[in-house]
């Protein structure tokens, strides 16, 4: 499984306060966008997410996106290691994505940009 990158889930009370923060910290501009009631500002490694209580405490569970080539190469090679999946493939506004519980107990999302979910 080819990893591209990682991003930082940072869950914050204050978006816009944060935003200009961490485009201070980062020099990088964040793209925004909404998902499932919750706004997101992708700011160089950081995801910086703020929205209604009960989705923020699920999404606290998560301690990382993770960028992946492929979501299918990803499901196949988290299961041979013996992962849960707990949702997807799914799809995205540009890809595909899934949530893995690791055997330590660590949950990650794994993200591409690729075509329609399995």
């Amino acid at each position: 499984m080819e990893i591209l990158g990682t991003s930082l889930r940072v869950c914050v009370d204050d978006l816009e306060a944060a935003v200009g923060v961490y485009e201070r910290l980062t020099g990088s501009e964040a793209l925004r966008f909404e998902r499932g009631g919750v706004s997101v500002a992708a700011v160089g490694a950081f995801l910086l997410m703020s929205g209604p209580a009960n989705e923020i405490e699920v999404l606290r569970k998560v301690t990382a996106t993770i960028a992946v080539k492929d979501v299918d190469e990803a499901h196949a090679v988290l299961s041979e290691v013996g992962a849960q999946i707990i949702a997807g493939p799914l799809p995205t506004a540009v890809g595909r994505n899934l949530l893995a519980r690791h055997p330590d107990g660590s949950v990650f999302e794994y993200v591409d940009r690729g075509g329609p979910a399995t």
